[in-house]
């Protein structure tokens, strides 16, 4: 909230320290995503990115932690690749978050704080990831670890330290909740601050193309703009399905399991009785008298109840041995012994004395085996086909766990293996546009999209019943753009649009630039000699922005960030054209006497106010350690991840 106040008052927003907390490290470690960071002395080569007092990070460690957190990225995204990811800023992410890492540690050290080998021992025992099958720690699974991340202990213990060190230093500062009021009031009176203006559009939609565009254009279009006819990332998929219709065989009860089931279940089907009751517990037997006496002299036994201060309660469908388990033999055996109507107690209960009234009286007939086999063959069904789909997962899992291939375990099952189209992750085929994806192959399709190249078949749920399928990567398709002719409308299509956004944006700088020479923008918006739509009034305040920032009109939003009397230019969404935004008046917020407003305002800084408090400590502890950055080092990288995300396709 902080960082949104400094935006809309066009202040500089300083960036949020984010901290790699234990409990991550250790679910990242868990997951295999933890890598260790070789540091050492000197000063910078061309191999130091950074710096960090008597620290270095080089350009093998911060490519080799940008790995990492792509991956980490890649289980949300799962089509990420490592250009967007750097185009999104995880490269400045991932060295800013090392850097406090390592400057926290060192200012640390240089107070005195030292993290014990028991700290770290303790965090190492204590992720789920690393217990074995009692619950403990497995120094088994954690070396089985180790190796497959090719990591060592002395690394992995590293890490740890160094987060352990960070967390004592910033926690208390983190939580630190108190605002004061006066400054609660200036946040909140700013809320109150009300703008009003106008808006003026030009629609794209309203311009001329010209003439068609030529070969040439369009080939210099298709070339300039290649990303836009790229097709992503695709999988080709092979999986093989395991569910009902897959074990019927061996999900369909025997005669002789459905006879065997109804012998174990006789009471369940014979004849019975079940009754409707009414009735009131009262703790001491002389008010249960007096109310039974009450209710056999007349009154209606609801009446009598609510008169002593008590309250009737009505039960319907009960069995002799379900009104046994509630209220005492003795009281089921009165009940169930009268007619229907009958009003009887006060009698002995589990929780005082009962006096009830028997409503109703319903003789149920027993089940023949014929009768009952329906529901058993349901209830049988339902029981062998989770069996059965526990069987088979079971020996799968195991096949598989034995080095298997896709093929052998799809073989032994006797399952049918099928194969997918190469299939963006949303499970669509570029090639067959008008095709939906298939929302039975979703989860199949996001497993293969966590998988890389050479990755183990896996057994992926795809049911709520159990059902589940074997899942192996068969092809991974680079992204690739498209062949022109394939295309060629499209990037007509292209040219045109642009052409007519570049005439609505000409036309709006001039709209704009008339208006903050004094014209009204209405006039102004009249003398291009276009039909265009009329220029609408605005207005807001500060408050309604801040309470749906998302869903706020782009030019409000603006409007915010403007002086009063000018004007501003602002793309339309959806590149639909182009806004003119002028600001007419500004009148200010007072938020005195309004302490609802305060008190919230208050309560909500009161929550981030610490990370505000975090991000000043850790500037204060860099500029204490001394950071140093070789920003041709940083260059190298950024090049160097740039290049094998493309050759790679990641």
């Amino acid at each position: 909230m902080l960082s949104f106040f400094r935006r809309i008052i066009n202040s500089k927003a300083g960036v949020i320290v984010t901290f790699i907390v234990l409990g991550i490290i250790a679910l990242a470690f868990a997951a295999g995503d933890v890598t260790g960071l070789r540091t050492g002395g000197g000063g910078l080569t061309g191999n130091t990115v950074v710096k960090v007092g008597g620290q270095s990070v080089t350009t093998a460690d911060l490519e080799s932690r940008m790995q990492s957190e792509l991956e980490g990225v890649r289980q949300q995204q799962p089509t990420i690749t490592m250009p967007s990811f750097l185009a999104q800023g995880g490269l400045e992410g991932v060295l800013d978050r090392l850097v406090n890492t390592l400057a926290l540690e060192e200012f640390g050290h240089k107070q005195g704080m030292v993290i014990s080998k028991r700290a770290v021992d303790g965090q190492i025992a204590s992720i789920p990831g690393l217990r074995g099958p009692n619950g403990q720690f497995d120094p088994a699974i954690y070396q089985q670890l180790l190796s497959q991340r090719r990591l060592t202990d002395a690394q992995v213990r590293t890490d740890i330290a160094r987060d352990l060190m960070s967390q004592q230093l910033i926690l208390p500062t983190q939580g630190a909740t108190q605002l004061p009021q006066q400054v609660a009031l200036q946040y909140a009176s700013i809320l109150l601050e009300k703008r009003e203006g106008q808006i003026g559009f030009i629609p794209a939609a309203a311009m001329a193309t010209g003439a068609a565009p030529t070969d040439a254009e369009i080939q210099a279009a298709y070339r300039r703009n290649i990303a836009r006819y790229t097709v992503p990332e695709r999988r080709v998929v092979r999986y093989a399905r395991v569910d009902a219709d897959t074990v019927k065989s061996r999900s369909t009860p025997s005669d002789q399991e459905i006879a065997q089931a109804y012998a174990q279940q006789r009471p369940r089907f014979a004849a019975t009785e079940k009754r409707d009751v009414t009735q009131v517990v009262v703790l001491d037997q002389a008010g249960a008298n007096a109310l039974a006496a009450k209710v056999k002299a007349g009154t209606p036994l609801a009446d009598a109840a609510r008169a002593a201060g008590l309250e009737p309660l009505t039960q319907t469908g009960l069995t002799k041995d379900a009104y046994t388990s509630a209220s005492g033999a003795a009281a089921a055996t009165s009940v169930f012994g009268a007619v229907k109507g009958a009003v009887v107690g006060p009698v002995r209960g589990t929780l005082g004395w009962i006096v009830a009234r028997v409503d109703n009286v319903v003789q149920v007939p027993g089940k023949t085996l014929e009768q009952a086999k329906p529901e058993i063959v349901a209830e049988l069904t339902k029981q062998k086909l989770q069996q059965a789909l526990g069987a088979a997962h079971d020996a799968l899992d195991d096949a598989l766990a034995k080095n298997a291939t896709f093929d052998e375990a799809v073989a032994d099952q006797k399952l049918a293996a099928q194969q997918t189209p190469a299939l963006l992750a949303n499970g669509t085929d570029p090639d067959s546009p008008a095709t939906p994806a298939n929302p039975a192959l979703a989860p199949i399709v996001a497993a293969a999209f966590q998988m890389q190249d050479g990755d183990p078949a896996q057994l992926v749920p795809v049911g709520q019943d159990g059902s589940f399928a074997v899942v192996a990567l068969s092809r991974v398709v680079g992204a690739s753009p498209r062949p022109l002719a394939q295309v060629r409308d499209a990037v007509v299509a292209d040219i045109r649009a642009d052409k007519a956004r570049a005439a609505a944006r000409a036309i709006a700088a001039d709209v704009l630039a008339k208006v903050n020479r004094g014209t009204p923008l209405g006039q102004a918006l009249a003398g291009t000699g276009r039909t265009l739509p009329p220029s609408q009034p605005i207005t807001a305040s500060r408050g309604q922005l801040a309470s749906n920032p998302r869903g706020a009109q782009p030019g409000l939003v603006l409007l915010f960030s403007m002086v009063q009397g000018t004007a501003k230019l602002l793309e339309a969404p959806n590149r639909a054209g182009w806004l003119v935004v002028k600001l007419d008046r500004i009148t200010p917020g007072d938020a005195k006497g309004n302490t609802q407003l305060i008190q919230g305002t208050r309560q909500e800084l009161g929550r981030i106010v610490g990370r505000e408090y975090v991000d000043e400590f850790a500037r204060a502890v860099r500029k204490e350690v001394g950071v140093k950055t070789d920003t041709g080092a940083l260059a190298r990288v950024r090049s160097a991840l740039t290049g094998a995300g493309q050759g790679a396709g990641n």
